[in-house]
């Protein structure tokens, strides 16, 4: 009969990291995925508000289109790039701690 999980010993994968237990990699990743998932949500909406913008600028009515445009070099095109260079981060780093498992 297989043991219950109350008689099972208790791993050290599932506890929760603390910030004090955490190696500096790991609290990179975590902070660098917390604030890529913010970046896409703004790209995302910027995304939502360049249709609508579209939309409207057919409609004949240009003022959301022009608000993106202005916004679009200050904001929306450093977001993609952070998105783009985060994700790269992101990638290389979790690759540096698989080869450093091994």
């Amino acid at each position: 009969m297989p043991p219950s999980p109350a008689e099972s010993p208790p791993t050290a994968a599932k506890a929760p990291l603390d910030g004090a237990q955490a190696p500096w990699l790991e609290q990179l990743q975590r902070g660098l995925d917390r604030l890529l998932v913010l970046n896409v949500f703004l790209v995302l909406a910027g995304a939502l508000w360049f249709a609508l913008g579209v939309i409207l600028h057919l409609r004949g009515m240009d003022r959301t289109l022009e608000a993106f445009q202005g916004l679009w070099p200050l904001l929306f095109q450093p977001a993609i790039g952070v998105l783009m260079m985060g994700a790269l981060l992101s990638g290389g780093l979790g690759w540096w701690r698989r080869r450093g498992q091994r």
